[in-house]
């Protein structure tokens, strides 16, 4: 247990499927007590009460809650109830207490205007892999985050994966390439899995040995440091069965297609982020 979580308390603000990917990788990681982790939402008590009996953690609707007690508030309801969301919890919440977003095209200074004066606000990107404690999370500070309370943002987000401070600005090519990045390579494993199939290999054999080449792959990159155009040449020989594929990727621009899906994500996360700052303006 990491001493910095043996007393703070987080909550949740949102119950939907990102709270309860990051909320199974804090459970999973065993660094923060349980019971220190409650989570609220408008009017789903179902909900709450689902996710209290899967996780041990605390389903508390938001009337109920302890506000005082909160260290960590977490945004996680959808990005269209922000504005009201915001509202309400200004009237519950002191100052000092951190606030983490992750809240899709919503910036930290819309959030800190809602909030009180010097709120420290984090802007967070986990992907879905945070349920397993292998998401890439980006965090961009706000401009009243302290040193502890930075600290404090990096080590709960730890609990899901690596963290990657950057730019506010940066947010969106990040959201291209981390937070939407699992769906491309779940596609990717559609097509390997039918491939294998179709060979006459078992679907979940098939599925097995590509995601253990993904990862193996992925292993590679992080583990020894080398770029990723040494390590395809190192495996590629003249007419052999890798250039063979990697000719009918090229041929079929594989590459390409890869790098448009990025910028087309890239792309949405500005179009959502614009069309939230209109409406909120109305």
């Amino acid at each position: 247990m990491l001493p910095i979580f043996d007393q703070k308390k987080i909550a949740f603000i949102g119950a939907g499927s990102m709270a309860e990917g990051m909320i199974s990788g804090m459970v999973r990681a065993k660094k923060i007590p349980n019971q220190n982790i409650c989570v609220t939402n408008r009017r789903n008590t179902e909900r709450l009460a689902e996710l209290e009996h899967q996780y041990g953690i605390q389903g508390v609707p938001f009337d109920s809650m302890k506000t005082e007690d909160i260290d960590v508030f977490i945004l996680a309801m959808k990005p269209k109830d922000a504005a009201i969301a915001l509202t309400t919890l200004k009237r519950r919440i002191q100052p000092h207490q951190i606030i983490l977003s992750v809240l899709a095209g919503i910036t930290t200074s819309f959030i800190q205007q809602s909030l009180h004066d010097r709120q420290p606000v984090v802007r967070v990107m986990p992907n879905t892999s945070s349920m397993i404690g292998e998401s890439a999370t980006a965090a961009a500070f706000g401009d009243h985050v302290s040193h502890s309370a930075a600290k404090t943002a990096v080590s709960l987000l730890e609990c899901l994966g690596e963290v990657y401070v950057i730019k506010e600005e940066q947010m969106d090519i990040f959201t291209g390439i981390a937070g939407s990045g699992p769906a491309y390579f779940y596609y990717l494993m559609e097509f390997i899995e039918k491939a294998g199939e179709d060979a006459g290999l078992d679907k979940r054999l098939s599925r097995k040995i590509g995601a253990q080449t993904l990862l193996g792959a992925a292993k590679m990159l992080m583990e020894t440091g080398e770029k990723p155009d040494v390590l395809r040449e190192n495996i590629t020989s003249p007419n052999g069965t890798t250039a063979a594929g990697l000719d009918a990727l090229r041929s079929e621009g594989g590459g390409e297609a890869i790098a448009k899906a990025i910028k087309h994500a890239t792309e949405r996360s500005i179009e959502i982020s614009k069309t939230f700052e209109k409406t909120a303006a109305l």
